[in-house]
């Protein structure tokens, strides 16, 4: 785990869903674990919840638990004996009633559905496979189809309308109900799916500050509506999602690629942690190798700076879990001999409000650069300074230390970031004394070395960072 800066999510499944298989996983270099809401119980989800935490306290990990709430998930009912071969042409309705799928009718999860859909809006179902466009909106709240696309449709596919402005809250009522057990379980980060605008994003926060959760939120960009209100959404989210799934589906497919680079480069712009989801590695589920293209996909987005890469099926489901990230981690370390990986172009805005700490963590980088420092270290109390300081991309191992134990945890999904829990409150020196000794004993620097350290003066004001220091260990 120390021997990358990009961090690992692994989805959680029946893979991989043991303390000791979790544990594996950690050992070949998982930083953090996502429960998929879209499945299972809450008491499947609890006890693995009871896993990770027993991991973090008997080895010295940091693990992060990652909840990704199901939202707003559009998909079909149940069709007659299992399937329907849709042909070309053929023309049958969508319906909200719940009936048993046929050639006449097709119930889809989507009361407002009628309301929402034009005359010639296109619908994509399973993932893109099938497409059908509409053609008559009934007076009995019937909206009929005509199959553009043809292909076999089965039960409770997903159905996705790049056309069209949905109506839906980005919070169903599962997701309202998942989020009370999540804020329950204490997570460190809650993933909200299907962004559309900020105040999806404001009303999750209101929800956590109202319960008094310090969870972290992720905002996932899945729908062409989120890249309208792109910089807005990054601004108000913790941390960003590139759900390449839902996305290669609402938007043409070749556009998928440089919205991936844009909103990467968006992000480490903004010191917001940015994760690329979706089939990194899928051959995997029953492979033991990996394709050249997914290979080179994954060296791609260390390259273009992404804080973390997101398995699903591969470790939830696949086969080999363990060997899924065994070999991910592999690939990340090989890229990140490259040069390029570090030190991005990017300098404090004079326009942020925090632009005085952000432009000495820019020169705190930039110094330890300079004489090849072993270690940049950063004190934080909400976060910020951890991840602008990940944010500048420096080669040095970067060590963030925190009086809140949450922000432990959360920090493990920033690249490059090792964080540790300190609280004392003494004189400044004493607290850099304190942290090179600490990192001295667990063997991530020695006497002698070079170590860059950033903080704030006088320490019991809490103010932003504001002091910078070079010390021989």
């Amino acid at each position: 785990m120390l021997l990358k800066k990009t961090k690992i999510v692994a989805t959680v499944g029946p893979a991989c869903n043991t303390y000791e298989k979790l544990l594996a996983l950690v050992n070949e270099g998982v930083n953090v674990f996502r429960l998929n809401f879209s499945h299972g119980t809450h008491d499947q989800h609890h006890e693995v919840i009871q896993h990770i935490r027993r991991i973090n306290d008997d080895f010295p990990f940091n693990i992060a638990i990652l909840a990704d709430l199901q939202g707003p998930k559009l998909r079909v009912g149940d069709i007659e004996n299992g399937e329907l071969d849709l042909k070309q042409d053929d023309e049958f309705y969508f319906t909200n009633e719940k009936v048993v799928g046929t050639l006449n009718n097709i119930y889809i999860s989507y009361p407002a559905f009628h309301r929402d859909v034009r005359i010639g809006e296109k619908i994509l179902l399973d993932d893109g496979k099938i497409e059908v466009l509409v053609t008559e909106i009934t007076a009995d709240n019937r909206v009929k189809v005509q199959v553009t696309t043809p292909g076999v449709l089965y039960p409770r596919k997903g159905v996705n309308l790049p056309d069209t402005k949905i109506s839906l809250p980005s919070l169903t009522d599962k997701d309202l109900a998942d989020l009370e057990f999540i804020i329950g379980e204490n997570v460190d980060w809650i993933a909200l799916s299907f962004v559309r605008k900020t105040e999806d994003i404001i009303d999750l926060r209101q929800r956590l500050k109202d319960r008094n959760s310090p969870a972290k939120i992720i905002a996932k960009i899945e729908m062409p509506e989120a890249l309208e209100h792109l910089r807005d959404i990054i601004i108000a989210s913790d941390a960003v999602m590139v759900a390449r799934g839902d996305l290669g589906v609402e938007l043409p497919l070749q556009q998928v690629p440089m919205v991936q680079k844009k909103i990467v480069r968006m992000c480490i712009h903004r010191a917001k942690p940015v994760i690329i989801a979706t089939q990194m590695m899928e051959s995997m589920l029953d492979r033991t190798r990996p394709n050249r293209s997914e290979i080179t996909d994954v060296a791609n987005a260390v390259l273009e700076g992404a804080d973390a890469l997101m398995l699903s099926a591969e470790t939830a489901t696949g086969k080999y879990p363990e060997l899924v990230i065994r070999t991910m981690s592999s690939i990340i370390t090989e890229v990140e001999k490259e040069e390029t990986v570090y030190n991005k172009n990017l300098i404090p805005q004079k326009h942020s409000p925090s632009f005085l700490s952000d432009a000495l963590c820019y020169n705190a980088c930039e110094i330890a650069h300079e004489v090849n420092a072993n270690a940049l270290i950063g004190m934080t109390q909400s976060g910020y300074t951890g991840f602008m300081l990940s944010s500048y991309r420096p080669r040095s191992p970067l060590f963030v230390f925190t009086k809140t134990q949450t922000l432990v945890n959360q920090l493990s999904l920033s690249w490059g970031v090792q964080a540790f829990y300190y609280d004392k409150e003494e004189s400044i020196d004493t607290i850099i004394a304190d942290q090179i000794d600490l990192l001295k004993q667990k063997g991530l620097i020695k006497t002698g070395d070079v170590v860059i350290n950033t903080g704030s003066m006088p320490i019991q004001e809490h103010l932003p960072t504001n002091m910078l220091k070079i010390t021989k260990a």
